[in-house]
């Protein structure tokens, strides 16, 4: 999970959130891990992240078993076209392999649970492909949407 965190903060312009006991972020975030595209170093108001670790199950999420020891699973916005070219496993509960987010999935956004020597890489590279998204949508929105 952590040299998934150290690469992605090698990204131009990334906001890497990480919640902890204490901070302003609902306990429930605590321990989980949310990468804007966001140049400033705020989190944008109107921009949900383009990535995320999460590192436990949540009420309306438990499809993954996160709440089991060593368990967590990387999210990533990839968009529904790009997610229609990825070869994508039916089971959100398997590790190291490449699923459609168990609530988020029509919604073109893929997941992989403990990601090892099959989908590392392409985690990466798919990482890499949703922050050059957010940043393109953010200067087009900074441009006034055109």
């Amino acid at each position: 999970m952590q040299q998934i965190v150290d690469h992605v903060r090698t990204f131009e312009g990334v906001l890497v959130l990480a919640p902890e006991p204490g901070g302003p972020h609902p306990e429930i975030a605590w321990g989980d891990v949310f990468f804007y595209y966001a140049p400033d170093g705020a989190v944008p108001e109107r921009t949900q992240p383009y990535g995320t670790i999460v590192t436990k199950d949540y009420p309306e999420d438990r499809a993954s078993a996160l709440d089991a020891p060593a368990r967590f699973r990387v999210n990533i916005q990839v968009g529904r076209e790009r997610a229609a070219q990825l070869a994508l496993g039916e089971d959100p509960a398997a590790s190291d392999a490449l699923a459609p987010h168990p609530q988020y999935g029509d919604a073109g956004w893929v997941s992989v649970v403990n990601p090892g020597s099959r989908t590392a890489g392409l985690v990466l590279t798919l990482l890499r492909e949703a922050h050059d998204a957010a940043r393109a949508r953010t200067e087009r929105r900074d441009r006034g949407g055109r």
